[in-house]
């Protein structure tokens, strides 16, 4: 059994590279867009919500047709609140897709979790999201997770939750390019990137925040799957 989900969890592994590889070009992204505008949903959720939770307004989440986007939040957080922010958005959509892959473990705590985010999509298309392309794609990842916890065996529920979890933790690699560069182009505004403004709020430059968090997430998935084959 040990070894069966070992394998599994090897070819989530291969596809989240090679989902990384794919991002990195054009043809790729579009290829992989489903994955590529849940990547941004998970990416600008994490932004929103800590906003929320440091005092601001979280106002809207906007996902673009080519796999862009941003949580828009009204309130100020001072530097060290942005920086805050900021670094949420590449860390918390990785703690959270590691508590999907520990929760493959327990078959009721990979239906509560499946069920969960099918409802957090929805909730969040309801409240935040402003665009089309979130609209249509975001309540279609809902039903897939709803219909997944509700219908399938045990063992596609645990695949499923693992590899959404590991697709979660993976999201900040969308674009290397932006995660090791000081500004970055959303719906054609120049803006500073999450490392850099990171980088300037505190010490040190961008290049080594994204090598940080970098080395930080690959450590926690890959503690995170180690633990989910403990079964």
């Amino acid at each position: 059994m040990k070894r069966s989900i070992q394998r599994e969890q090897s070819s989530i592994l291969a596809f989240a590279v090679l989902t990384i590889l794919a991002w990195q070009t054009q043809t790729g992204t579009m290829l992989l867009l489903p994955f590529t505008l849940l990547s941004t949903w998970w990416h600008e959720m994490a932004h929103g919500l800590m906003a929320a939770a440091l005092g601001a307004e979280f106002e809207r989440l906007v996902i673009f047709a080519n796999g862009s986007g941003f949580a828009e939040s009204s309130g100020d957080l001072g530097r060290i609140g942005q920086a805050i922010v900021a670094a949420s958005g590449l860390l918390g959509p990785s703690i959270a897709g590691c508590v999907l892959i520990i929760a493959s473990r327990s078959p009721r705590a990979t239906k509560v979790m499946l069920f969960g985010l099918a409802i957090a999509l929805i909730a969040s298309t309801l409240i935040w999201v402003r665009s089309i392309a979130g609209w249509i794609v975001l309540p279609l990842f809902a039903a897939g997770a709803f219909l997944i916890a509700s219908r399938a065996t045990r063992k596609w529920q645990r695949i499923t939750i693992e590899f959404l979890g590991v697709q979660g933790a993976v999201s900040f690699y969308q674009d290397i390019d932006y995660l090791f560069s000081p500004g970055a182009a959303v719906d054609g505004q120049v803006a500073l990137s999450d490392t850099g403004r990171i980088a300037e709020a505190l010490i040190f430059p961008y290049w080594f925040w994204g090598g940080a968090i970098t080395i930080a997430i690959a450590a926690m998935v890959w503690k995170s799957l180690q633990i989910a084959a403990r079964t």
